[in-house]
């Protein structure tokens, strides 16, 4: 069973990632990096931290908030 202090963690893992899926500081930059723009590489390195993340969440907190015997 987990405990509050768990579910709060994987909430505020999922708002960070929430919160920093649109580089908005990154609006309006031109900048090329090895051939792409940096958003993209950033949009690219965004989608494997979140992957990362999800993983873990599936391997240790699978279900977290679903109460059983309802």
């Amino acid at each position: 069973m987990m405990n509050d202090s768990t579910r709060i963690g994987w909430l505020m893992v999922f708002a960070v990632l929430i919160a920093l899926t649109i580089p908005w500081f990154l609006w309006g930059d031109g900048q090329i990096l090895y051939g792409l723009p940096v958003w993209l590489w950033w949009h690219i390195g965004w989608m494997v931290v979140a992957s990362l993340a999800f993983k873990l969440f599936a391997d240790r907190a699978w279900g977290l908030g679903i109460e059983e015997g309802v």
